[in-house]
């Protein structure tokens, strides 16, 4: 209901005076990075729908900071939007000791694209088989067990698993899944919590095995792999990515921009891409969105501290 209310009531504006002139995605994240490619495709995908060039502009830096606070800036004319992981923006709230803006306050969701969550991983060639042999092994090695992370989300949730399985396992963190890899592939380290674009993608090509995902319900992805919650370990964490614009932007503008932008998420092209890199579509209406990260920046509060992590 949400989602198809929200695509029709600003039609006439946004044909009449929106977009005139280009319009720029920002992303936090590095040019050819697995995130910069859903950046580029929803902009390829959206700029046939506006009639207008869509321009990508990388600006990294900040744990992404520096991409969210120059759209919270930025004028709230349409024309600066924000395209990033909605958790990784929540969880950047308990992060910093003091951010350089109020996500909730700040910016307005103008749309969300997909939702997924981290995923446990070891070697192809690990002896165990599923999660309870991993962690019956892992409590027998005691604080000689390690595993790899290159996320906050991933980091967090590493300190769940040990937290609730009551292991011992040793966080080592990497700038990122590529640079684990050869550890983990070698034994060095004993498991890993992984994105699910280099997850999926590291599975395809034989060089790793996954044993679950760390959300409450098994992803429409890949209903094959079992959650954390299922082998007795309550944790339920989502990632997931939106659109967000300066709080401020009139709302025929979210309105218009939220069915341009939910028309692409459920398309069959988008279902396909998504699904590549382990994700699931995900379209809701500015409201669902705006309730839903509100929510998640309180849930990270807890998490982030669970994780034992000093804000910066």
């Amino acid at each position: 209901m949400g989602v198809a209310g929200a695509v029709l009531p600003g039609r006439a504006f946004a044909q009449a005076a929106y977009p005139s002139q280009d319009v720029h995605f920002i992303s936090g994240t590095a040019a050819g990075s697995g995130g910069d490619i859903i950046v580029r495709f929803f902009a390829d995908k959206v700029r046939s729908l506006m009639g207008r060039t869509v321009i990508v502009e990388n600006r990294v830096g900040a744990l992404g900071n520096i991409a969210t606070e120059y759209t919270a800036r930025a004028k709230p004319d349409g024309y600066t939007i924000e395209v990033a992981s909605g958790s990784a923006l929540a969880a950047n709230m308990h992060m910093f000791k003091a951010p350089p803006v109020d996500v909730a306050k700040s910016l307005q969701i103008v749309a969300t694209l997909s939702r997924s969550t981290m995923m446990l991983a070891v070697r192809p060639d690990a002896p165990w088989k599923d999660v309870k042999e991993l962690t019956a092994a892992m409590k027998e090695k005691g604080p000689k067990a390690s595993y790899a992370y290159a996320t906050v989300i991933a980091k967090v949730i590493g300190a769940m698993y040990n937290d609730k399985a009551g292991l011992q396992a040793v966080e080592i963190a990497y700038k990122s899944g590529d640079d684990f890899m050869n550890d983990l592939t070698s034994g060095n380290v004993d498991f890993a919590i992984a994105d699910h674009v280099m997850a999926t993608a590291q599975q395809r090509a034989g060089r790793l095995r996954l044993l679950a995902v760390a959300s409450a319900e098994r992803l429409k992805v890949a209903p094959q792999l079992p959650t954390l919650a299922e082998s007795g370990y309550a944790i339920d964490v989502r990632t997931w990515w939106g659109v967000m614009a300066p709080i401020a932007t009139p709302k025929p503008i979210i309105t218009q921009l939220n069915g341009w932008i939910n028309q692409v998420v459920l398309s069959e092209d988008a279902k396909a891409f998504l699904n590549n890199i382990g994700a699931d579509p995900w379209a809701t209406s500015p409201d669902e969105g705006q309730a839903y990260m509100k929510q998640e920046i309180s849930d990270w509060r807890d998490w982030v501290k669970l994780a034992k992590i000093e804000p910066q």
